[in-house]
């Protein structure tokens, strides 16, 4: 069931750029959750978006969460970023990058308001349809071995664990999910 985000990070700037064609899907409540490329007007909210998503793991991992730590102007400049957007709220961000290793689903973040609401599904679907759009069989993430929470979640979601390493005095589980053809939506 999804509900509706109570309220998510800071307003996304207006005017902050179109929203990309097939992104865009009316939900089922008042309010419109539009998914779309970010720019470099979303850096403040997606900053704070990331922040707010990460925070309680801080105390977990005994320092701030690598995700934390970005400088997402740079990030947004570089690789593949697509936000969510609810009452024209930024709540939700997912970070997607081309690697040596395959394609790379780097971060998926949402506020804490936006949390169940269906939006990181939605997040998640995306770099799905991204990566089959690029041309891979497979997308690939990590996440740090304390985070049980995100590690259950792409169990479900049909993510198998490959590979586990310690990066920058992070443990990391590295996850792979492989992706069938593409689900060709019927035509209205």
């Amino acid at each position: 069931m999804n509900r509706r985000p109570a309220s998510c990070a800071q307003p996304a700037a207006p005017g902050s750029g179109p929203v990309a064609p097939g992104l865009r899907r009316p939900s089922t409540s008042t309010a419109e959750t539009v998914l779309r490329p970010a720019t470099e007007a979303d850096v403040g909210a997606v900053t704070h978006c990331v922040t707010a998503a990460y925070e309680h793991y801080r105390a977990r991992l005994g320092r701030m969460p690598a995700p934390m730590l970005q400088d997402y102007k740079e990030v947004i400049r570089r690789h593949e970023v697509f936000v969510a957007l609810a009452d024209q709220s930024l709540c939700g961000v997912v970070v997607l990058k081309r690697t040596e290793e395959g394609f790379l689903l780097d971060n998926v973040a949402v506020s804490p308001a936006a949390q169940g609401s269906g939006i990181g599904r939605r997040l998640l679907q995306l770099a799905e349809q991204r990566a089959r759009a690029a041309g891979y069989d497979a997308i690939y993430l990590y996440t740090h071995e304390k985070m049980l929470e995100n590690r259950a979640l792409y169990a479900r979601i049909g993510y198998e664990e490959f590979a586990r390493r310690t990066e920058r005095g992070l443990a990391r589980v590295y996850l792979r999910k492989r992706l069938g053809p593409a689900r060709l939506s019927p035509a209205c």
